[in-house]
């Protein structure tokens, strides 16, 4: 991999996890607390239209072309790039890659799955919306700060080169 297409993988990175960081930390600061203050039936109802709008090609591509582009950067990181850059590039990526993509895979694609199977009206939603609601936020909080530490990380290290 040439260093050029280590500055443009590292800049597609950087700017694709302030993105997917800002929508998480919306989500963190202004959705969930929104959703929050509605009935549960309400609320379900909503976060269930939401999860099946977020699966569209603008959001999947910003999630998961920044994973493909964290994925070649550690790549890059141990093979061919040295110095404090390398460092950068794997801690970058590994915030990614883990507090991201695997996060949103194992950990609030199967909440979001059950919260889908439900009917907004039967009786004991209101349980498991509130569970729901407590567990996916301090999740998404996570992914908001993983983000936050990719793009800062990969921003550096592009600094440092």
């Amino acid at each position: 991999m040439d260093n050029g297409l280590i500055e443009a993988a590292t800049v597609l990175a950087a700017v694709g996890s302030a993105t997917v960081g800002g929508v998480f930390f919306a989500f963190s600061t202004l959705v969930m607390p929104a959703l929050g203050r509605r009935p549960a039936s309400e609320a379900t109802a909503s976060m269930q239209s939401i999860n099946v709008k977020a699966v569209n090609p603008l959001f999947m591509g910003a999630l998961f072309g920044t994973g493909m582009a964290c994925v070649g950067l550690a790549v890059a990181a141990v093979t061919v790039v040295h110095g404090p850059a390398r460092v950068l590039l794997l801690v970058g990526s590994g915030a990614y890659l883990l507090g991201d993509i695997a996060l949103t895979i194992a950990f609030h694609v199967p909440r979001n799955d059950a919260l889908a199977a439900l009917d907004p009206n039967e009786a004991g939603v209101a349980d498991h919306w509130n569970r729901y609601l407590a567990g996916w936020t301090a999740g998404n909080h996570v992914r908001a700060a993983a983000a936050l530490v990719a793009a800062v990380s990969l921003t550096v290290a592009l600094r440092i080169g």
